[in-house]
């Protein structure tokens, strides 16, 4: 959330008259609270980590949203981490919740009738509420933290807040494939492995002979490279910088990643996706790819992908995961026929489509009913926390998902 304008309204309109303006029950209230200050805190140069936002959201669970002063030392007291962000604290929270920057005063703090709280239904007496109903609001509040909520939500309903404090979550999300064994071994503290004869002699010899303790080598592992492939059609446009982010998060945190785009015809993005900075790597990935937004040949961006790159040894023993909604303007015999090559090369291959998340839908799409016999598993990928299930399934072990 950008800097308040003194009109009312961010940069972009949103409507910045304080959060109190908020409608709807608290549970969603309370969802939007701590996303807004910790997007707004960024965008100030204060650090929030991701489990602080997440500290925010329980905080306004356990103490509700019924006195400014409530909320604003639940925020501080989870925010903010140096005491030189404090100003800068108070001066955002001023912004997002009207009032003068600072502490709330005891008057503001103790009214609960006070306009500057956010409205959270119908309350007796301006917001006391018994034992019995404060004890109920903390159980749907609880239930309903912030990071429950966004993590839940559908990219496609996302504000671009959002989407970017979803990318914060998606940096704790494990992105990592299935490991695998490689020719180098280690010394092993356990007793099982490859025998180390020459530290099982050398240590005999000091020992006068007799073997005390066999020494062992263990195998080194390391994670299976991941190829991501990304459709970039008109059709995918809803997710696209959402999933685009996601990319960025997996691709800028590690050195066994690649990624491509698919459109009328594959673009290579790794390199572009590899700044740490998120507006600088998704500028340059899009810029990159001539039809974003276009249309869609997914068996002959698939073709150019195992010729030029996935069967020569790119995909070979990795992990593919196809970001696609399988709409294809191409031929379908042909999509199928290379995802057959793939299938054959690769350790996994995982067809994440965020539409799959639709009440009913049915893989009918003709691109996408002939890529399905070929793909270990089929995901949805439509939140952060579909998205948590796809890191499972890429690091789980075994051949098959």
């Amino acid at each position: 959330m950008a800097e308040s304008t003194g009109t009312g309204q961010d940069a972009g309109g949103h409507d910045l008259d304080g959060i109190h303006g908020l409608h709807g029950p608290e549970r969603q209230a309370i969802g939007t609270v701590p996303v807004a200050m910790a997007v707004a805190l960024r965008k100030r140069g204060v650090e929030v980590p991701v489990d602080a936002t997440v500290a925010f959201g329980r905080a306004l669970g356990a103490v509700g949203l019924a006195r400014r002063s409530w909320v604003y030392w639940s925020g501080r007291a989870t925010l903010v981490t140096k005491l030189e962000d404090i100003p800068v604290y108070d001066q955002v929270f001023a912004s997002l919740w009207s009032g003068p920057p600072g502490p709330p005063t005891p008057a503001e703090g103790g009214d609960p009738a006070d306009p500057t709280t956010v409205p959270i239904g119908d309350q007796p007496d301006g917001g006391d509420l018994g034992d019995g109903d404060a004890s109920e609001r903390q159980e749907v509040s609880l239930a309903a933290s912030a990071t429950e909520l966004l993590s839940h939500k559908d990219f496609a309903s996302c504000t671009p807040d959002e989407l970017e404090e979803a990318q914060h979550l998606m940096r704790s999300l494990r992105m990592e494939g299935a490991r695998r064994h490689t020719h180098r071994w280690r010394r092993s503290r356990r007793a099982h492995g490859r025998a180390d004869l020459h530290r099982t002699i050398s240590a005999a010899v000091r020992s006068g002979g007799e073997i005390l303790a066999p020494r062992h080598l263990e195998s080194v592992t390391k994670p299976r490279r991941l190829v991501l492939l990304f459709d970039v059609s008109g059709s995918m446009d809803i997710y696209a910088r959402a999933l685009l982010r996601l990319l960025h998060v997996v691709v800028a945190g590690r050195n066994d990643v690649e990624a491509f785009a698919l459109g009328t015809r594959l673009t290579r993005l790794t390199r572009h996706l590899t700044s740490h900075d998120p507006d600088t790597a998704m500028a340059a990935a899009t810029s990159a790819v001539p039809d974003w937004s276009g249309g869609t040949r997914l068996g002959e961006s698939l073709q150019t992908f195992n010729d030029r790159f996935g069967v020569r040894g790119m995909a070979r023993g990795s992990v593919v995961v196809i970001l696609s909604d399988g709409w294809d303007t191409g031929d379908p015999e042909m999509l199928g026929a290379e995802m057959s090559r793939l299938r054959r090369v690769a350790y996994r291959v995982v067809w994440v489509n965020p539409m799959k998340a639709t009440a009913g839908y049915q893989p009918l799409a003709r691109g996408m009913a002939a890529a399905l016999p070929y793909v270990d598993s089929f995901l949805e990928g439509h939140s952060v926390a579909s998205l948590g299930e796809l890191s499972e399934i890429i690091g789980r072990e075994g051949v098959r998902a």
